[in-house]
């Protein structure tokens, strides 16, 4: 795996949040049940952002965020496009 730099990911657009497709699950080797896939953000340019348990990918992780009024969310897309 090769590291990426903040100024490939800084300024590019979110074209979509979704859940991982079996084929990205797959390449990785990882498995998810049905709802439980890992969500993935899509960028303009085609990057592709996921959250993995550890540095080494041993698995899928959730992805957390806080708003800007200090509130903790987490973001899990179902497979019906309801987020």
């Amino acid at each position: 795996m090769e590291p990426n730099t903040d100024d490939q990911i800084e300024g590019q657009r979110i074209v979509a949040i979704r859940g991982m497709t079996d084929s990205e699950l797959e390449r990785e080797d990882w498995s998810a049940r049905r709802g439980d896939s890992p969500p993935v953000i899509e960028l303009e340019s085609g990057i592709l952002l996921y959250p993995s348990m550890d540095p080494e990918g041993n698995g899928p992780g959730a992805l957390f965020g806080m708003n800007p009024d200090n509130e903790a969310f987490f973001l899990s897309p179902d497979l019906e496009n309801q987020i």
